[in-house]
C-alpha cells in the first residue's frame, strides 16, 4: 500500500552548489549520503514527507531530464512492482534489497520513470 511520496530524484551538474542551494535556499537537511565522494548522492529533507535526491548528472546514461524519478512511499515493494508490470510498466530494476531499504524501477507509459521506496522490511 502506499504511504505518499517519498522523494523525487533530481539530477545535478554541480553536487557542491546544489546541495548548498537546497541547505541555505530552502533549509534544507541532509538525512542520508551515499556513494563514492566524487559521486556522493544526497537525500535532503526540506519539510516532513518533502525530500529531494540530489544525483551527480554524470552518473547516469541519460539525463535529458533535470527529473531523474519519482519516489513512491511503499509498505510492500515486490506486490507494488508486480502490479505496476502486470497493469503494463516496463521493468526498469527489479525489487532488490538494500541495508536500509528495499526499492525497485519500472517505466511508466509516457517514459516517466517510478521508483518503489520501502524502508521498513
Amino acid at each position: 500500500m502506499f504511504k505518499g511520496f517519498h522523494h523525487i530524484g533530481l539530477y545535478v551538474k554541480d553536487s557542491a552548489r546544489s546541495l548548498k542551494f537546497y541547505e541555505e535556499g530552502f533549509g534544507g537537511k541532509v538525512t542520508m549520503s551515499f556513494g563514492p565522494d566524487d559521486h556522493k548522492i544526497y537525500m535532503v529533507e526540506l519539510a516532513p514527507g518533502a525530500v529531494v535526491e540530489l544525483i551527480p548528472h554524470d552518473t547516469v546514461e541519460d539525463a535529458n531530464s533535470p527529473w531523474a524519478h519519482i519516489a513512491l512511499h511503499t509498505d510492500n515493494c515486490k506486490a507494488d512492482f508486480d502490479r505496476a508490470v502486470a497493469a503494463g510498466a516496463k521493468v526498469k530494476s527489479a525489487p532488490a534489497e538494500h541495508d536500509w531499504m528495499t526499492n525497485a524501477f519500472v517505466i511508466g507509459p509516457d517514459g516517466e520513470s517510478i521508483e518503489f521506496f520501502q524502508t521498513e522490511k
